[in-house]
């Protein structure tokens, strides 16, 4: 799938870099010489049964990152499976975890709902030969083996603060919208956020977080509670694919349509409606197609004994071309983008 590009200019030297129960409603999709996950047997450098386990089932986000992860893999000629909970809550992970260890997959490729509640188990699976890879939101380094990361979050808290900037006039109070309370991005995102608003735009005052918990309704009614509760907003930022589209629905169809400014992350296929209507002027993204693709092929150079997550190490991702580990066993996938009225129908994720 090619793909017409927008970088942002602020952030362009910024390298950057998230379904169904195991038994029963699971979504194995598998691939290749493996058979199913449940067939791979424990470690070894042909095990290519790769597992991933999104913070959620049912986030259009994930549903396309595991698309770009299934391709991958297919590539690879591996096994592809897809597993996880049905809402993001810190520990609603482990048992996804525990499973996929004893039945001896290759990898797991996990977006993390808390950055400690996994760890144990994690843990397990690599005490088990498993090999873990963490993409999107990130555990503490030392429960994984890689991280594969969409942005910096310098870089990203800094292009969704520029939108938000120029959308409201650089002056105003505005309000984020986030996911879970706990989600490593998240807070690291937010945190950058402020710190940009606090030293390069003093007229911007953030008056209120609030967390819509990786839900559509909740994210809705969330949003409609800081309006209510901050008649003079002027903006909101929601750096959560779930929180902007909610917000959207209901700015779109309320008295602050064309008043009340929204950004942050989300993408073009949620969005471009929005954008068409005039609720929404611009909003960021990376690939997350390309984010899956990547972390199942660093996922394979782990397994194959290609990369340990060593500061230096390089491999091959398919299309993507070469990448090298960095600080911190973590590899950085691109730049993000900036979607709006002239280029959103140039992309369909």
């Amino acid at each position: 799938m090619t793909f017409a590009r927008k970088r942002v200019a602020a952030v362009a030297a910024v390298a950057v870099a998230a379904a169904l129960a195991l038994s029963g409603c699971a979504d194995t999709g598998t691939t290749g010489g493996g058979g199913s996950t449940g067939d791979a047997g424990s470690g070894g450098s042909d095990n290519l049964a790769i597992t991933f386990l999104p913070k959620s089932l049912g986030n259009p986000y994930f549903d396309t990152s595991s698309k770009g992860g299934k391709a991958a893999v297919e590539e690879l000629a591996g096994t592809f499976a897809e597993v996880g909970p049905a809402e993001s809550t810190p520990d609603a992970q482990v048992s996804y975890i525990n499973t996929a260890t004893q039945q001896g997959v290759g990898a797991l490729v996990v977006s993390a709902n808390d950055p400690k509640a996994i760890c144990d188990a994690l843990d397990e699976a690599r005490s088990a030969g498993v090999k873990v890879v963490t993409f999107d939101s990130d555990t503490n380094p030392e429960c994984r083996d890689l991280f594969v990361n969409q942005a910096t979050s310098d870089g990203i808290a800094k292009v969704q603060v520029d939108l938000i900037a120029k959308q409201i006039g650089d002056a105003g109070e505005i309000a984020i919208v986030s996911s879970t309370a706990n989600a490593t991005n998240q807070n690291a995102w937010i945190d950058k956020m402020k710190a940009l608003l606090a030293a390069d735009h003093p007229n911007i005052q953030l008056v209120d977080v609030v967390y819509g918990d990786d839900d559509e309704q909740i994210s809705f009614d969330k949003t409609a509670a800081v309006l209510q509760s901050h008649p003079n907003l002027k903006g909101i930022i929601s750096p959560t694919t779930i929180g902007i589209s909610a917000a959207a629905r209901y700015l779109s169809t309320s008295d602050y349509k064309g008043k009340v400014a929204l950004t942050g992350l989300g993408t073009p296929n949620q969005m471009r409606e929005y954008v068409k209507d005039g609720t929404v002027t611009a909003f960021a993204l990376w690939n997350p197609e390309d984010l899956g693709y990547l972390a199942a092929y660093a996922s394979a150079a782990l397994i194959k004994g290609e990369i340990t997550g060593k500061e230096g190490d390089t491999f091959e991702a398919g299309k993507l071309g070469s990448f090298t580990v960095g600080a911190d066993a973590t590899v950085l996938l691109g730049d993000p983008y900036v979607f709006d009225k002239d280029n959103i129908d140039d992309f369909d994720f």
